[in-house]
């Protein structure tokens, strides 16, 4: 039996490869494959599957060949006690290039992770499609985006960009939940060799498709981090507020904070001039539990913040205006967002302070009402709990938009110093008044008497409050317990959607 065993010892330890090859990954400021396993996993628990699968050849043109395993890492184990699925590429082995078998080992990985109701993450480092292996590789990629499309909003996708990501291979990470990128990684559906050779535009890699590219211009990377040990933690981290499937609900977590507490830094940090800027990552640190909130695609689209957080223990999904940045007017960001927290049970919060949606003609040409129009398919299809509170100003449109009840929002807050209006008091003046303004002994004083007339009759919550459009005024310092005792209320919502096969998402 013992010959047996060596011989099994020695096969791993092949399919494990050498120190060199270590060195070499390190040397491009990279962690092997195993090391990241390693990082995501609690310690101890990873369980490899596939370890001894091959090519069915074991040598391609040019004398290159691959070794046991085939360039990824597949199995499954515990990250915060809860199971999960990964695959990690090897670099190592023919520059992590997806071959048949490597192809067949991420599928089958994928598919276990659907049958069993886990997440499955992607750590990706490979050169692309194995030339040596021709159309079966193609059909490789093809076989992983179906099972990527089969998976969507049933079980957690997580993709993680640790090198080189390129040609078809973008498309999977491009259809999964969320994406992450470190500043050493990159991704491109062409190279820049290509680029210039077609377009005569030269351009680096990391100009072209670099983490940073990726997580500030394209929108792409819903995360970015300095290397990989770092990345590889920020996703422990978002597993930490996803549920393992579709059907289960998101982890809780005992609150050390009070319920009950009250949060009067608030009347300070959110000034009563609807002109001024202020953070509103402040209001929400001051709301939640402990402070702690994963904001999705910071460096991105920052007039709106969306991200994760508790309250009383239970995850919610923020979604709030950005003052600080272009008066924190409407974009897209919030779409995908949505759907992932009504997707995985997880109840959606937002924080309204918006003077409407972005103007201009880059933004119609770029298409705002189709986006817009995607907003609201995105609050109105979702069935998890809606809530909503208006700190500041709710205009036009967006107050339509954004959790309103006629989106079907559950319970809607508003401060008392709220502004809900077609638009702001002086712009509303200046349209329906311009000839008596003009025609005034004292403009201004008049412009300022009917500004104040507008404010008093038609600006303010509590006419919203009289129709029913919002369900109390409530103090700024109430914020935290109001919101988590709607929260309780609503968490038993059931969806009342009448049947149909699917509705047609605007495109």
């Amino acid at each position: 039996m013992q010959d047996y065993i060596d011989r099994l010892r020695a096969l791993k330890a092949e399919a494990a490869g050498s120190v060199k090859d270590a060195e070499a990954q390190h040397k491009r400021g990279r962690l092997t494959a195993q090391e990241r396993i390693d990082l995501l996993f609690d310690p101890g628990s990873f369980n490899e599957i596939d370890t001894l699968v091959m090519p069915r050849y074991d040598s391609y043109m040019g004398g290159k060949g691959s070794r046991l395993g085939d360039g990824v890492i597949t199995g499954f184990g515990l990250v915060h006690g809860r199971q999960v699925f990964a695959a990690a590429q090897d670099a190592t082995v023919m520059g992590g290039s997806l071959g048949e078998m490597h192809a067949n080992k991420i599928v089958k990985a994928m598919n276990m992770a659907l049958s069993y109701g886990c997440p499955f993450v992607a750590l990706n480092d490979s050169g692309g499609a194995r030339i040596q292996e021709g159309v079966d590789s193609l059909g490789g990629y093809a076989r992983i985006f179906d099972a990527n499309c089969e998976s969507s909003g049933v079980i957690p996708q997580i993709s993680v960009i640790l090198g080189p990501c390129a040609g078809g291979a973008v498309y999977s990470p491009g259809l999964t939940d969320f994406i992450f990128m470190t500043e050493n990684s990159y991704m491109f559906i062409t190279g820049p060799e290509v680029v210039k050779s077609v377009m005569q535009e030269n351009v680096s890699q990391e100009e072209l498709g670099g983490g940073r590219i990726h997580a500030t211009e394209s929108g792409v990377a819903h995360f970015l981090s300095s290397d990989d040990r770092e990345c590889l933690l920020k996703v422990r981290e978002l597993l930490s507020y996803l549920p393992s499937n579709n059907q289960s609900d998101p982890p809780y977590i005992a609150p050390r904070d009070d319920p009950e507490r009250r949060c009067p830094e608030l009347e300070q940090l959110v000034p009563v001039d609807p002109h001024k800027p202020y953070d509103v990552r402040t209001v929400i640190a001051s709301i939640v539990d402990d402070g702690r909130f994963l904001e999705i695609h910071e460096l991105w689209a920052q007039n709106m913040v969306v991200g994760f957080a508790r309250l009383d223990g239970f995850v919610v999904g923020l979604v709030a205006n950005q003052p600080m940045s272009l008066a924190g007017t409407i974009d897209i960001k919030a779409t995908h967002f949505i759907r992932i927290c009504d997707a995985y049970n997880i109840p959606i919060i937002t924080l309204q302070d918006v003077p409407g949606f972005l103007p201009g003609t880059s933004q119609e040409y770029g298409g705002i009402i189709r986006n817009g129009a995607r907003l609201i398919y995105a609050y109105s299809e979702a069935t998890v709990p809606k809530l909503m509170l208006i700190l500041r100003k709710s205009y036009g449109g967006a107050y339509c938009v954004m959790s309103s009840k006629g989106l079907r929002g559950d319970l809607l807050y508003a401060w008392p110093n709220a502004e809900l209006a077609v638009m702001g008091a002086a712009g509303a003046v200046n349209i329906l008044f311009r000839n008596e303004v003009k025609s005034a002994a004292d403009p201004k004083a008049r412009s300022a008497e009917l500004v104040s007339e507008y404010q008093e009759k038609f600006n303010n919550p509590y006419v919203a409050a009289a129709r029913g459009l919002i369900d109390d005024v409530i103090e700024p310092r109430d914020s935290r317990r109001v919101l988590i005792r709607a929260l309780h209320v609503t968490l038993t919502k059931r969806d009342r959607h009448v049947p149909k096969k699917h509705g047609i998402s605007p495109m």
